[in-house]
């Protein structure tokens, strides 16, 4: 093991000591809490998904069995084969807010240890992950634990390396905050910008347009799409990702699973939009997306593909007016009996151009306007994704890279990566 590190911060040129976590922590044990699970408990149980989901997915105690003070540490020992939650550290951050549930180690870093670079230090570490065969539940010992061994450098040196990671959690933290927010108010606004079944005018207009919306059956704005990939014209395989769109196959799946011969394939161009019958968590009757990202790409012929046909209705806006989800309404009356089969909805192409209805404003200025609006909060949601994944790769690159032989500032990295 190099006994410095590549990345470092000036005026540190002492070697790093190789020590057992035995050396620079305490250990303990969590307390089962089945019995004092309670919704209205003062006490945030720190169980697994508790800190695999990064504090998301909570359960609460009325009673503080095992505490948890700040600077401590919980750490996963138990998880299924291939998890995402074994090993994963939680750094305490408040004192008598926290209990320790079982299969849940308490790490008290002793005064020469800097909590916050141990928890860095830690989280997902190799040695912890290589106990997991990918065959049976992975279930760390004490002495596995505490046989963990690294380099460390001085406390000052930890102190620094732990505020540089504390503050880049916290911008990662910002950012996330941001775009959970504008989401937030995105999804609030297709509530009150789009009239609800059966009114003609939104809760929340634009000043200047008066007039009734207007209720058009979906045949009537737009043409189905047929054409095929002759003499595979295109080899982009697509798929509808509820979440992202129309995009590579390869890009979500991390590889094709498309037939080698796409030639059968729907041909769709940018701009056309495609209905994927496929249903999710919180999409239930699927998810209808516009063709963004490439100039053209190829379809399963499972899915519905469609383009507008009539200067009636703005291309910004109808995207926008399926993220309202308002539609699900229609094409629920229209699934079959046993409307669900391998995960795919039964839906009749002809009902679906037929009684599938898009409530629009009569002005196209107006729905122009809301577009503009609902495509600056998508921007937002975007810019604030991006950073968050920019400062995650970030840390992602102070935490692996290794021995450049120098001592240089770690402004320099951000630098770099920006």
């Amino acid at each position: 093991m190099a006994k410095k590190p590549n990345i470092r911060f000036a005026g540190f040129e002492d070697d790093w000591e190789q020590r057992k976590l035995g050396e620079v922590a305490e250990y303990r044990n969590g307390k089962a809490h089945e019995n004092n699970i309670s919704e209205t408990g003062k006490y945030v149980v720190v169980n697994s998904k508790f800190v695999s989901t990064d504090g998301e997915v909570r359960k609460f105690s009325a009673e503080q069995i095992e505490p948890l003070y700040e600077g401590e540490i919980a750490f996963v020992l138990s998880d299924v084969p291939n998890g995402r939650a074994i090993a994963r550290t939680f750094l305490v951050d408040e004192s008598g807010k926290y209990t320790l549930n079982q299969r849940i180690a308490g790490i008290t870093p002793n005064e020469h240890t800097d909590s916050y670079f141990l928890h860095i230090l830690m989280n997902r570490n190799k040695y912890f992950l290589k106990f997991d065969d990918g065959n049976k539940q992975t279930n760390l010992s004490v002495n596995d634990v505490m046989q963990f061994e690294e380099r460390y450098p001085s406390y000052r040196e930890q102190t620094k390396i732990g505020a540089y990671f504390s503050t880049l959690d916290h911008l990662i933290t910002l950012h996330q905050r941001k775009c959970d927010e504008v989401k937030k108010v995105k999804k609030i606004m297709l509530q009150k910008m789009f009239p609800k079944k059966g009114e003609k005018n939104p809760e929340i207009r634009f000043n200047g347009f008066t007039n009734d919306w207007e209720q058009r059956k979906l045949g009537e704005v737009c043409v189905r799409v047929t054409r095929k990939n002759k003499n595979n014209e295109s080899d982009l395989p697509l798929t509808i990702a509820s979440q992202y769109g129309l995009i590579d196959q390869r890009d979500f799946f991390n590889k094709v699973i498309a037939a080698k011969d796409m030639s059968n394939y729907y041909l769709l161009k940018k701009g056309e939009f495609a209905y994927n019958k496929s249903y999710s968590k919180g999409f239930d009757y699927g998810s209808i997306k516009r063709l963004n990202a490439y100039e053209q790409g190829c379809l399963s012929t499972l899915y519905i593909c469609f383009s507008i046909e009539t200067d009636e209705v703005d291309s910004d806006y109808l995207e926008c007016f399926f993220d309202t989800l308002s539609w699900y309404h229609d094409v629920s009356a229209i699934c079959a009996e046993g409307a669900r089969n391998h995960g795919l909805l039964n839906v009749d192409v002809e009902a679906f151009f037929k009684d599938v209805n898009i409530e629009m404003p009569s002005q196209i200025q107006e729905q122009r306007k809301i577009s503009v609006f609902i495509n600056t909060l998508d921007h937002l949601i975007t810019l604030h994704q991006r950073k968050c994944e920019e400062l995650k790769n970030v840390k992602i690159y102070v935490t692996k890279y290794v021995c450049k032989r120098r001592v240089i500032k770690v402004t320099e990295v951000i630098s770099a990566l920006f």
